[in-house]
Order: structure tokens, then C-alpha cells, then sequence
């Protein structure tokens, strides 16, 4: 069904919803109140999270599995919202994955299927929905980039590149949506204790205890919040801030030395 009165009506569109951070933007945005689009390619989870949430915070909490990675996603999910009448107020391109490999050694569909969800369907849903959000003069855009943005580190060359170029790409399109009302947030987190890395649950729980890792309702709290302060971009954890200091510091014959030695540069395979 149609929805009428959109105007009327706030939606969020968060990628990558089923689970980890886009889960917990999905759960504190149900908190506010926003209706929901939760997208992703694992929908007996979404479907799962999404009758959660329309049943505990009395909103309407859409599941739509779709592969993001794929050329034409952004079109077809802007699409498919112009034609359910949905008016998203704000846009979260949260979905992502990770893994450690050498670029030589990693499978090409992996690549692209990084690539794609980092960079080429996260830069198209900006300009479709950031378009219709500058015509009405309002919105809010967040854009989940990396601490590792500023890392040029062997084995998660395409990881940080691409989460790089997120950063960047968001700190641009602020500056061109502000005088429109449209807010454009990159979130560049340390490394949260979601399944993205492959943790055991003991190994996550024992990295929040240490300070390595930050639990996600965490982090997401904390980027809603710099997005609706209309902040351009944020690094939650004081520690994050003085690690980000160190690798430029690192000589890259110690990075090579460090690679060679350094049996986790072989976990992503």
C-alpha cells in the first residue's frame, strides 16, 4: 500500500540493517520515532528485525532484500521508493564489508563487491536522495566511513581506499548541500564489536573490556547524534583520535617486516 500524507511522515533508509551498527542506527531511529526502510541481502533477518521494531515502537518498519553491491541497486531502491510514495528524511549508507587479503590474492568478486557497496552504490543513493532531499529543503545524509581511512596499511588496501574516499567524498557533498538544509555526516569509527570481523563473541566481549572495541548501540548513539548537530564528520572514542596519529609514523620497511610476520594479514582468505 501507497502511503499518503508522506509530508507528514519521517522515514529513515538504512543499508546493512539486519544486524551490528545498521541494526542499532535502525533500533535508536524506531526510538525517535522514524518510520523505516531497512535494506540488505539477508532477509529472513531483516524481516526478523523489521516486525521487532514495528511491534515494539509502533512504527512502520519495511524490510527490502536487495543486493547493494550491484550496478543498478541505487536506482532501483530510489525507485522503489518513489513508487510506495516514501519521503526519506534521512539516508544511512551503512552496509559494508571487510576482510584482510592482498589485492593480488583476493577474489575479483570480492573486490567489486566491496567496491560497490563502499563507494559506487553509497555515491549514487547521495545523489538520488540527496537530490529530491535539496528540493525539499531538508534531510539529513550519513555516511559510515573508517577510522582505517587513514590507513595505508597491507591488507585492507581496498577497505581503507574505499572508506577514504567515503570520507571524503561526504566532507565534499556537505559543503555543496548546506545552504539547502540537506546535513551530510561521515562516521569514521575504531573497530566496533559487531560479526564484521569474524570475533569470536568471548574475543568481543573481552575487546570492550580493554577499550579496543566499542559496542555498536555505542557508536550509533554517538553518530545520530553528530548527524543531527549537523556536524560534517566524526571519529567517536578519544583513543581512536590519538591511535589515527601513529601509522603515518610507521616506516614502510617496518610495515613490510610486520607483514611477513603477521599471520592475520592471511585471515581474510
Amino acid at each position: 500500500m501507497k502511503e499518503t500524507e508522506s509530508s507528514l511522515r519521517r522515514r529513515a533508509l538504512v543499508t546493512g540493517a539486519s544486524s551490528g551498527i545498521g541494526l542499532e542506527y535502525a533500533r535508536q531511529l524506531a526510538a525517535r520515532g522514524f518510520d523505516l526502510l531497512l535494506v540488505s541481502n539477508q532477509e529472513a533477518e531483516q524481516q526478523h528485525v523489521a516486525s521487532e521494531l514495528a511491534g515494539r515502537y509502533g512504527i512502520d518498519a519495511r524490510p527490502l532484500c536487495m543486493d547493494l553491491s550491484r550496478r543498478e541497486a541505487a536506482e532501483e531502491l530510489y525507485g522503489y521508493c518513489e513508487r510506495e510514495g516514501m519521503e526519506i528524511e534521512i539516508l544511512i549508507n551503512n552496509a559494508g564489508i571487510f576482510f584482510f587479503d592482498d589485492v593480488v590474492e583476493v577474489n575479483t568478486s570480492r573486490l567489486e563487491t566491496m567496491t560497490g557497496l563502499h563507494m559506487a552504490t553509497p555515491t549514487l543513493l547521495c545523489h538520488l536522495f540527496g537530490r529530491a532531499m535539496k528540493r525539499r529543503g531538508h534531510g539529513h545524509i550519513l555516511n559510515m566511513a573508517s577510522m582505517a581511512a587513514t590507513f595505508a596499511v597491507p591488507g585492507i588496501a581496498v577497505y581503507a581506499a574505499s572508506k577514504s574516499y567515503l570520507k571524503i567524498f561526504s566532507k565534499a557533498l556537505y559543503n555543496e548541500l548546506y545552504d539547502y538544509g540537506v546535513t551530510v555526516t561521515a562516521v569514521c569509527p575504531g573497530a566496533v564489536a559487531t560479526d564484521l570481523y569474524g570475533l569470536q563473541p568471548r574475543l568481543q566481549r573481552l575487546g570492550i573490556r580493554l577499550g579496543i572495541l566499542m559496542r555498536p548501540e555505542r557508536l550509533a548513539r554517538k553518530g545520530l547524534r553528530a548527524m543531527f548537530r549537523g556536524k560534517r564528520c566524526v571519529m567517536p572514542g578519544a583513543i581512536n583520535r590519538l591511535f589515527v596519529l601513529i601509522p603515518p609514523l610507521i616506516p614502510s620497511p617496518l610495515v613490510r617486516w610486520i607483514k611477513r610476520h603477521a599471520g592475520f594479514y592471511r585471515y581474510g582468505r
